[in-house]
């Protein structure tokens, strides 16, 4: 979010304090208010702070894993021919 032009970068400290008090209960409009942040950059750092970093990585397989696969691969293929 911050970086793009004409937005004003605030510091994690203040990000993170924003949220906590949002999630203790505190009203958005009234903490916009208080520090003079946009309530829109607020909800986006509420939506920032829920999601995975590490979105659409799958766990790595085990060498186990691989072996299984490939002797059911391979059965299988034995029954195709």
């Amino acid at each position: 979010m911050s970086g793009k032009k004409g937005m004003k970068k605030y510091p994690a400290g203040i990000r993170e304090e924003v949220v906590s008090r949002i999630r203790a209960g505190e009203s958005q409009r009234a903490l916009s208010q208080e520090y003079g942040i946009s309530r829109w950059a607020i909800h986006c750092w509420l939506k920032e702070s829920v999601l995975p970093k590490t979105r659409g990585h799958k766990p790595a397989k085990t060498l186990a894993e691989y072996k299984y696969e490939n002797k059911r691969l391979k059965m299988e293929n034995e029954l195709l021919r």
